[in-house]
């Protein structure tokens, strides 16, 4: 349970993290991002470093700009969705069972605020970029092929994925029918398990 639970939430941050980071990016400079000069505390201690709020405010209108929010709320509900097979099935069998991963889905949404999963964005912006190299990516996305990236990039990458994973269960398919067909001991086995696990039962 505490895998699918952690599956979740960090599948949820990941995505929502990744929302307003699309692939086309502006040339705008090449040094390294800088630290704001505000840091209070080393990761030694585990204590927060503060952000330059004019960068933080840049960063925010970046994550505006991209429509991070609105893809954090899509990406909450699709997760939702996808997990929702695999929390049920990680629970024993049962009437209460549909009920209980309804309730905890819908309790999960309730809690899970856009404003703050796009909050944990912020620090990342921060340290991958400079407040020169964020007011150029919100510079380019507000030009008309920004805007267009804004909008195609996420389709296109879901559509990636969809045929990512079906050329990757085709050709693992093919390579499980190639190696029983070289190893025919292997379907002999597999019966042989299959049987004995029915058995069991």
């Amino acid at each position: 349970m505490k895998k699918v639970l952690f599956a979740i939430g960090f599948a949820c941050i990941t995505a929502s993290i990744a929302a307003g980071q699309t692939p086309v990016t502006p040339s705008v400079g090449s040094q390294p991002a800088k630290k704001s000069t505000e840091a209070t505390a080393g990761a030694s201690d585990g204590a927060t470093l503060k952000i330059d709020p004019a960068k933080e405010a840049d960063i925010r209108r970046l994550l505006e700009v991209t429509g991070a929010k609105g893809l954090a709320i899509q990406t909450m509900g699709e997760m939702s969705q996808s997990l929702k097979p695999l929390l049920t099935n990680s629970l024993p069998p049962g009437e209460y069972r549909e009920k209980l991963v309804d309730l905890f889905f819908e309790k999960f949404m309730a809690k899970a605020s856009s404003a703050s999963l796009l909050d944990l964005a912020i620090p990342e912006y921060d340290k991958d970029f400079t407040r020169e190299e964020i007011q150029g990516l919100i510079q380019f996305y507000q030009t008309p092929l920004g805007k267009k990236a804004i909008t195609v990039l996420p389709q296109l990458m879901g559509d990636l994925q969809k045929k990512g994973r079906k050329w990757g269960e085709d050709l693992g398919r093919q390579s499980m029918i190639e190696v029983l067909a070289e190893h025919p001991e292997f379907q002999q086995q597999i019966a042989e398990a299959r049987k004995a696990a029915q058995n069991k039962n």
